[in-house]
């Protein structure tokens, strides 16, 4: 397994934790959830390299 050393700036595809540097979006990622669950909206404003697909990969 890589030590935080040998981790890695992903920009393509998924992000594996062991793997590559994360952001932790937890509590993002529960405030969207409650929102799509309310029927409300929410927008992502930045488009590129945000977590789009590691958020709702799971």
């Amino acid at each position: 397994m890589n030590s935080v050393a040998n981790r890695k700036f992903n920009v393509n595809g998924i992000c594996c934790p062991h793997k590559h540097y994360m952001v932790a979006l937890d509590t993002r990622i529960q405030e969207v959830k409650r929102m799509v669950d309310e029927g409300d909206y929410f927008v992502i404003n930045r488009a590129r390299q945000y977590g789009k697909t590691d958020c709702f990969a799971d």
